[in-house]
C-alpha cells in the first residue's frame, strides 16, 4: 500500500506501483517546495543585496558618473585647442555629444550645464532631440498595440511617456476583458469539454473547501477552555486562513498533518478522482508561485537597473557585488587612463582613429545583418 513521508506518497512495503494521480501528486509537491524554497531566498537576499549595493556600488556609480562629467567638459576644453583636422573636430563634437546624452538620461535631465553643453555642440539642442526621439518611440508604441498615448507635447520626459504606456496598456487589457452582451450570448452555448472543465474546477474548489472547514472546526480558538491552547489554535487558524485565502492547498495539507486530522494513509489511499482535484489546485498554485517567483526577479533586475531576463541565482546576489564593484573600479581606471590621454595630442589623435574605424565597422555590420 502507498504511504506518505511528510505529504510525499511513496510505495510501502508490499511494492505496490504508484499511479499516475499519485506520481503527479509527488511531483507537484516537489515542484510547489523548490518554488517556495526560491521565492524564500529572494526575499531573503534582496534585503542583504541592497544593503551592499548602497554601501560600496553606488559610491562608485556616483564617482564614475562625475568622472564621466569631468571627461565631457575636458573633450570641450581640448576642442579649443589648435591643430585639430575638421573630421577629428566632428568626432571630438560627437564624442562629448554622446557623454553629456548619456549622463542626462541616466541623471533626468536637469543638469543645465551638460545641457548646454550639449546644445553647445550638438545639430540640434538636447530638449529638441529628446522629443523628437520620444515621439518617434510613442508612434511606435502606438503603431504596435493600437493604443492611443495622447498629445505627445505633454510627454515631458522618457518616465512619463513609459507611464502613460502602462496605464494605457492596462485600461485596454482591463477593457478586453469586460464582456458584451454578443461575446456572453455566444459563451452561452459552452462546449462538453468547456461544461468538463469547470465541473472539475468546482469539484476542486469543493476539496479544498473541505479541508477548510475540517481545519476551523477543529482550530476554532472561540471553542476552547485552555488559555494556552487558545493562542495555539489561534495562530493555526491564522495560517489556515491565509492558505485558503491564497489556494495554498499545500499548507492545508501540511496543516492536516501537523494537527494529525490525517494519517499516513489518509493522502496515499485517496480516490483517484480526489487525487485529481488536489492535483489540480496544486498545478494552480504551482503556476502562481512561478508568476510571484518571475514577478519578483523582474522588479529586483528594474530596481537595481540590470538587463531584463529570468535566470538569476537569489542565494548568489550578494556574490555578484563583488562583480559589480571590480568592473565600476576597471570603469575608474580606463578613465584616468583616457584623462592622461588627452593632455597628448597625438595620442588623442590615434584614439579618435581607432574610435572611427570602431563606428565604420559597427555601422558596416548592422548594414550586413
Amino acid at each position: 500500500m502507498a504511504i506518505v513521508r511528510g505529504i510525499q506518497i511513496s510505495s510501502g512495503t508490499g511494492g505496490s506501483a504508484l499511479t499516475q494521480d499519485q506520481k503527479r501528486f509527488n511531483t507537484l509537491i516537489r515542484q510547489i517546495e523548490q518554488m517556495r524554497a526560491t521565492l524564500s531566498a529572494w526575499n531573503a537576499n534582496i534585503p542583504l543585496y541592497a544593503q551592499a549595493h548602497t554601501q560600496l556600488v553606488v559610491p562608485l556609480i556616483e564617482t564614475l558618473a562625475a568622472a564621466r562629467r569631468d571627461w565631457a567638459f575636458a573633450l570641450d576644453r581640448v576642442l579649443d585647442q589648435p591643430g585639430w583636422t575638421r573630421a577629428e573636430r566632428a568626432a571630438l563634437r560627437e564624442r562629448v555629444c554622446d557623454c553629456a546624452a548619456e549622463l542626462l538620461d541616466a541623471n533626468g535631465e536637469d543638469d543645465a550645464e551638460l545641457k548646454a553643453l550639449f546644445d553647445k555642440h550638438g545639430e540640434v539642442d538636447f530638449d529638441t532631440g529628446k522629443q523628437h526621439t520620444r515621439a518617434v518611440l510613442k508612434d511606435f508604441v502606438e503603431t504596435m498595440t493600437g493604443v492611443d498615448l495622447g498629445d505627445e507635447t505633454e510627454i515631458a520626459s522618457d518616465a512619463e511617456l513609459y507611464k502613460r504606456m502602462q496605464e494605457r496598456l492596462a485600461a485596454q487589457a482591463a477593457s478586453a476583458g469586460e464582456q458584451t452582451p454578443e461575446t456572453a450570448g455566444r459563451t452561452r452555448g459552452k462546449t462538453a469539454a468547456q461544461r468538463r472543465r469547470e465541473s472539475e474546477a468546482h469539484l476542486a474548489t469543493q476539496s479544498m473547501r473541505e479541508i477548510f472547514r475540517k481545519l476551523a472546526s477543529a482550530l476554532h480558538p472561540d471553542r476552547e477552555t485552555d488559555p494556552v491552547r487558545r493562542v495555539a489554535k489561534t495562530a493555526l487558524m491564522q495560517k489556515v486562513n491565509q492558505a485558503y485565502a491564497a489556494n495554498d492547498l499545500l499548507t492545508l495539507l501540511e496543516l492536516q498533518l501537523q494537527i494529525e486530522q490525517v494519517d499516513a494513509d489518509h493522502i496515499a489511499s485517496a480516490s483517484a478522482q480526489r487525487l485529481k482535484h488536489y492535483n489540480k489546485v496544486l498545478s494552480e498554485q504551482l503556476v502562481e508561485l512561478r508568476a510571484e517567483v518571475e514577478r519578483v526577479e523582474a522588479r529586483f533586475r528594474v530596481d537595481f537597473c540590470l538587463d531584463p531576463g529570468w535566470g538569476l541565482n537569489p542565494t548568489k546576489l550578494v556574490v555578484s557585488i563583488d562583480q559589480n564593484v571590480k568592473h565600476l573600479r576597471a570603469g575608474m581606471a580606463m578613465h584616468h587612463r583616457d584623462m592622461r590621454m588627452l593632455a597628448d595630442k597625438a595620442a588623442t589623435k590615434r584614439w579618435l582613429k581607432r574610435e572611427q574605424q570602431r563606428l565604420r565597422d559597427t555601422a558596416f555590420d548592422d548594414e550586413f545583418f
